[in-house]
Order: structure tokens, then C-alpha cells, then sequence
């Protein structure tokens, strides 16, 4: 199809939500022009009408949406505006489809997966039976689902997360669509199952030449995969480029704050805090008749606040909507108003009113003289798994999951430990453990030199002011029958033990220190934005004045800007109180930059540990080396050589022998990595790595890889 002809054309589209009794426009004036073959990406905050967008151009909108009279919607030539229902039934049984965000709850739970696949085939062909069973299964390899004839038999909730989102991709290509509309389809991937699944995309598209709309907020993988970038914000079109363009050069403010939320790997706390985009969308009520973006821009001007600047063509097939697009360039970014962390020396005076205990503290963040604060010693948890009927008459007891097994580590006062590795590593366990949601089956809990016991109800409120938790949902940690003040208060009174009148001030300042007005402590975690939900949540975890804060994945569910936000205000907030942090995370970049040390978990054991950043250069374990690799960089110009691991992960009941990570490791050198457990090597001061591969041959086999492109970043940052 030619240029002139595109595979989608879309302009001038207008989409209205019904608020009450007036339609309120939630995407204004949107254009796309979409060809075979070709990958557009589509990013913006939450709330700025990615999701709108894919909803419209599928003519899928909720009962209370509609697309304005005077868009045009053509796909293929057809006008989609024009369509009756029967006839985009016809169009999304076959050539127009689209992969969502949450592939478990896409999928049927009631129905085997290949059933639910072979539907498709026969709604979209007519073909079924053998014909339909052999393309199901020809589809499930070409998605590399390992024993597609056993995945087809399994129910949804028998499959992976990374297994569920190939099957869905599996569905939608079954049927060689012409158009696939894909709504954060890896967000809750880890970094190597987001990389195989974008690999997986793309060599697919190539083969097909499928015109493919991704939806995300993740610029790296948006720079990795899309040849060009639509930047959409509070439902009006900023920025179109091409990738490299758009990236090298961004022409509108909002973009380059985008840009420069994302950390880079190897980029630390030390050397310089996050840019973030300040404030808050405006809200769908309110009718812009200047610039969307001028109250957050740092490059407003007065006439930004009194016209509405058009959507401009520029040089090099651009869009802009910007009046200074020619001036972004050469105008200085805003430094960040937070210095990077001191790498010692005394607390600033601007710190809380909450008094840390002086003793327990060391030099300051960053220094190697800080107390230990937390010890975790040969920890262990099994979990029993219950019989079958056959291993219940034969009275065999079944193998119990072995979800941590003989954890070691430390952490020091006024420090981060960073914990990465993927899902079912056995990271979320140990900090239950840690917290005492769960009890341990075995090992030692030290915290500030004393032992800790293993249930949270045998611990004293002492120990429990000392250990708190921040969670991935905040939606779902805070209470929504609670104001913001009062989820704050609870802990003040009752670990803090604060009468409710100082609680109630204590509560308001701590609000002040997370950033957020007074006017927020009455309002409830459903008037909140997740940010904000998040910003109440950590509040509240440093209510009691902890010494040990557990962040389990506290940034992945949040937009770019508003993560580097979250993550300068957790190191300002370290810096000032001294806590320390265990921060769990699937996103070694994000990680990187709040910790001081990373410690790498496959199959619950520690493989590798060492400061953040001798794990960003060789050399590093085989399983460490496949996540750095893995890593999304916002930077269409960077180019690593991926190593992609499979999706059969062993499971913690049926562990392999000798090295827990032979049945995946690309370096797996022989016999000895299956039958024989790997020692521990000595990398330097803090440096080690559990391999039977001395580390001198790791350094040669890994230099010319990923290292090489990722050192720079590090010292550059």
C-alpha cells in the first residue's frame, strides 16, 4: 500500500465523554497516519488519552464515549465512522485487532488455552478442527511457547504471566490481521520477558507487514521498537517524529521531560537527581484555550497561557505543538531543584522533625563506616504443597516449594539494598519474611543488632516502628474509607505513640515533606492520582520513624515523570531521616540509581551481590549478564546484544541440580554446572558471584557485550 494510501488514517478526531449532561471533550483534534509494516508508538502520562485513542480507533468505546462529527476514520480506504456494529464485528474477528494490558484477565479462565485460541481461528477463517489444531500449535512456536501441545491443554491460571501475554499475541496473529492495536501489552513483564515478547513483535510484524499501534508509557521500550513516536498529553497531540529524531531532538518541553525522567543504567543518586515534570494533567472539566501544558512547562512564556499554540508541520515529516518548538533545543534544561545524596558527612540541618536515635546511625549515606543495621542469615521458607490421591495412597509426602533457600545478606544503616531478578525469583517472599507477613522456615533475622522474632504478631511495637512497607498497588495498601491524614495518623499514634492533636500535625507535615498541600489530608485514596496514592503511602511508611523500609516494585505501576518524582523524594527522604531501604525491583535501571548495593535472586537463592555499580560492568554472573542485556535504554541509537532466556523457568518445587540457573544459562560450560552447586568468587571488596566460571574468563566473555555500550552511562551520567 503506498504512501498516499495508508493503512490507517486518522484526522481531526475529537472524543467526547458524557460527565453528567454535557460531553466533555477527552481527546481533541487527534491525526495518525499509520502504513503495513510500520510500528507507531503512542505515549503520554496516564490520562492523556492513550487508552481513549486505541478505544476510538477500534469504535469500541464505552456506552458514555463518542467520536464528534467531523473526524475522519479510515482504515484500508473504508470509512469506520460510517460502520454499523455487525459490520466491525466482521473487522475485529479478522483484521483489526488488539492485545491488551492484562493478559490474564483477556483470557477466559474457564476455558483451555487452545480451545480459546482454535475459537478465534474459526470465527476468523472458518477453519476448525485439525487445520485449526495444526495452526494453533504452528502459531504457539512461531511465539516460542515451549510444548505448545501441553500450554494448549492448560488452563489460563497454569500459564506464566510472560506465557499468558504470548497466547494473546498468539490470538491476535492467528488470524494474520492487518492492523494490531497493543495497550501496554509488557507492563507488568519482567525486563527479559518484556525482551523476548518485543523481539517476538517485531520479527512477526516484519514477516506479516502488520501495521502495529503500541501503547505504553515506557520509553525505552518505545526507542527499541517503534520507527516513530506520537506524544499525546491531556488529549492533545505534542509532539510526532521519528523515533531517532524524537529522542536526539525533542521539539516540545513536554517530550524532553519525559525523556530525561527515564534513569539510565548505571545512573546513581550520587551524581545527580532525576529531572521530573512538576504538577499535576489538568482535569477533563477544564477547557484550555491556551497551551494544555504552560502551568508545568519551565519554558512558558505569557504568551503561552493566552494562546492555544496549533499543532505545527515542521522539517522532517514533524509535528509540534509548541510556540518556542524552535527553541527547546537550544534552551537549558532546568536543573534539577535537589542536589545529588552526600556521599557523607552530616545530616542536613533541613532535616525532619522526627529524630532519628543518634547512636544507631553511621557516617551517612554512601559511607562504608555505617552501622549494620539488618542481618538475614541462612534464611530459608518452604512451603508444603498437598498431596495428590495417588501420593496420598502411596503416603509419599510431596516435595515442599523451596521459594527461599539460605539467604544471606546485610544492609547498613542509612543505605539501599536493591533486589532485582524476574517473577517466582522468590523476591517478594523474603521481604514478607523480613516484615513477618510470612513466618521463615528457617535462619536468623537480626535488626539493630537484636533478633528478631518470625511472626509480625510475636514482634513489639518497638521492632514494628522500625519496620515498614511500602507496596506496589497503593490503591490496594491504603485504606479507602481513610483520608490521607487519617491513614498517616494511625501509625503516628499508635507505634509513634503521638496524642491525636500532635498525630494530626505530624500527619500535615509529613504531607508537606512527600510534596503534597494541606488541602490533600481530607481527601481519600479515590480523589488521589496514583503519585499521589503512592506519596501518601510512603508518608505513612515513615510515620513511625522506621530504621528498615521494604519497597516492593513502589515505582513500576507509575508513569516516567511521576517514577522519578517518587524516586528523588525516596532519596531525599533518606538522606534526611537516615532509613534504609530494601527496594525490590524487576528494573535494574530504576533500582540502580537509589541503590548503594544490588543483590540478584534467581530460584530463591542470591546469585550475585555487590555495590550498584560494579553490576552495571564485568564481571557479572551469567543470569545478571541476561538482565542488563535486557534493559529497554531510551535511546533508539543504542543497540545490545540481547540474551534472551527462555520462559522455562524451573520450578521451586522440582529444583535442578548443581547450578539452579544450567537449564537457562547461555555460559553453561558442562557436567559440573549440572551436577555440582557453584561456589561463591571473590570480585573484589563486596563483589561476589555464585559460578563455576572463574571470573577473569566472565570479564572476556562479557566485555564485548552489554558492558561496553552500558560503562559510559555510569560515568557520563
Amino acid at each position: 500500500m503506498s504512501a498516499a494510501a495508508p493503512l490507517l488514517n486518522v484526522d481531526k478526531l475529537t472524543i467526547s465523554y458524557r460527565i453528567k449532561r454535557d460531553w466533555i471533550p477527552a481527546v481533541r483534534d487527534f491525526r495518525l497516519r499509520l502504513g503495513p509494516g510500520q510500528i507507531v508508538g503512542l505515549v503520554g502520562e496516564s490520562g492523556s488519552g492513550k487508552s481513549t485513542v486505541a478505544l476510538a480507533l477500534m469504535r469500541y468505546l464505552s456506552g458514555n464515549g463518542r467520536v464528534e462529527s467531523g473526524g475522519l476514520l479510515e482504515f484500508a480506504g473504508e470509512d469506520l465512522l460510517a460502520k454499523s456494529n455487525v459490520d466491525m464485528r466482521r473487522l475485529w474477528s479478522k483484521r483489526i485487532k488488539f492485545v491488551p494490558q492484562n493478559a490474564g484477565a483477556a483470557l477466559n479462565p474457564s476455558i483451555k488455552i487452545g480451545r480459546q485460541v482454535t475459537e478465534v481461528l474459526k470465527a476468523a477463517d472458518g477453519i476448525e478442527g485439525k487445520a485449526a489444531t495444526d495452526a494453533m500449535i504452528d502459531m504457539f512456536h512461531q511465539v516460542n511457547l515451549v510444548d505448545p501441545e501441553r500450554v494448549a491443554e492448560r488452563y489460563p491460571h497454569e500459564l506464566s504471566g510472560g506465557m499468558q501475554q504470548r497466547v494473546t499475541i498468539a490470538m491476535a496473529l492467528i488470524s494474520n490481521p492487518d492492523l494490531l492495536i497493543m495497550d501496554e501489552p509488557t507492563t507488568g513483564l519482567d525486563v527479559t520477558t518484556e525482551a523476548v515478547i518485543l523481539d517476538l513483535v517485531r520479527g512477526l510484524i516484519a514477516d506479516r507487514h502488520t501495521g502495529v499501534i503500541y501503547i505504553t508509557h515506557n520509553l525505552g521500550v518505545v526507542a527499541q521498537l517503534c520507527e516513530r513516536v506520537l506524544v499525546l498529553y491531556a488529549g492533545e497531540i505534542m509532539e510526532e517524529a521519528d523515533a531517532h529524531d524524537l529522542f536526539q531532538h525533542p521539539h516540545h518541553p513536554y517530550t524532553r521531560g519525559l525523556i530525561n525522567s527515564v534513569p539510565k543504567p548505571g545512573q546513581s543518586k550520587y551524581q545527580a537527581r532525576l529531572q521530573s515534570i512538576s504538577g499535576n494533567p489538568p482535569a477533563l472539566t477544564q477547557q484550555a484555550s491556551a497551551c494544555v501544558f504552560a502551568d508545568r512547562c519551565p519554558l512558558a512564556i505569557d504568551r503561552c497561557r493566552t494562546e492555544k499554540p496549533p499543532l505545527e508541520r515542521l522539517p522532517a515529516a514533524r509535528l509540534a505543538r509548541c510556540h518556542r518548538w524552535e527553541e527547546v533545543d537550544a534552551v537549558a534544561q532546568p536543573p534539577s531543584k535537589s542536589p545529588p545524596i552526600a556521599m557523607g558527612g552530616d545530616l542536613p540541618t533541613s532535616a525532619s522533625d522526627i529524630t532519628p536515635l543518634p547512636s544507631l546511625w553511621g557516617k551517612g549515606p554512601g559511607d562504608g563506616g555505617a552501622t549494620t543495621l539488618m542481618r538475614v542469615s541462612d534464611l530459608s521458607k518452604q512451603f508444603p504443597v498437598a498431596a495428590t490421591l495417588r501420593e496420598a495412597l502411596r503416603r509419599v509426602k510431596p516435595t515442599p516449594i523451596r521459594a527461599v533457600d539460605g539467604v544471606d545478606l546485610q544492609l547498613r544503616a542509612g543505605q539501599t539494598l536493591g533486589l532485582v531478578g524476574e517473577s517466582g525469583s522468590g523476591k517478594t517472599t523474603l521481604a514478607r519474611l523480613i516484615i513477618g507477613l510470612e513466618q521463615r522456615s528457617s535462619g536468623k533475622l537480626e535488626l539493630l543488632g537484636l533478633d528478631v522474632r518470625n511472626s509480625v504478631r510475636e514482634r513489639s511495637p518497638d521492632v514494628l516502628s522500625h519496620l515498614q512497607m511500602v507496596f506496589q498497588n497503593p490503591q490496594n495498601s491504603l485504606n479507602p474509607y481513610l483520608s490521607a491524614r487519617q491513614a498517616i495518623r494511625r501509625p503516628l499514634i499508635k507505634l509513634r505513640g503521638l496524642p491525636p492533636d500532635a498525630a494530626d500535625a505530624e500527619a500535615l507535615a509529613l504531607l508537606e515533606r512527600v510534596n503534597l498541600r494541606a488541602e490533600y489530608a481530607e481527601r481519600y485514596p479515590d480523589e488521589l492520582s496514583g503519585g499521589e496514592k503512592q506519596r501518601v503511602a510512603i508518608a505513612r511508611a515513615f510515620a513511625s520513624d522506621p530504621a528498615l523500609i521494604i519497597c516492593d516494585e513502589p515505582v513500576s505501576a507509575l508513569d516516567v515523570s511521576v517514577q522519578s518524582a517518587v524516586l528523588n523524594l525516596l532519596a531525599q527522604l533518606q538522606e534526611a531521616h537516615s532509613s534504609a531501604y530494601l527496594f525490590i525491583s524487576h528494573d535494574l535501571s530504576v533500582v540502580g540509581y537509589l541503590a548503594d548495593t544490588l543483590a540478584v535472586m534467581y530460584l530463591g537463592q542470591i546469585c550475585e551481590v555487590g555495590e550498584a555499580r560494579e553490576l552495571f560492568q564485568p564481571p557479572y554472573h551469567p543470569y545478571t549478564e541476561a538482565l542488563v542485556s535486557a534493559i529497554p535504554v531510551a535511546d533508539p541509537g543504542h543497540k545490545t546484544e540481547r540474551i534472551l532466556l527462555s520462559d522455562n523457568l524451573p520450578s521451586a518445587q522440582n529444583l535442578p541440580s548443581g547450578c539452579r540457573f544450567h537449564t537457562r544459562c547461555p555460559r553453561k560450560i558442562g557436567v559440573v554446572c549440572e551436577q555440582e552447586a557453584p561456589p561463591w568468587r571473590e570480585g573484589g571488596a563486596s563483589h561476589r558471584i555464585r559460578c563455576h566460571i572463574p571470573l577473569d574468563e566472565l570479564t572476556t566473555l562479557q566485555s564485548d557485550l552489554v558492558a561496553a555500550d552500558l560503562a559510559p552511562a555510569a560515568e557520563d551520567s
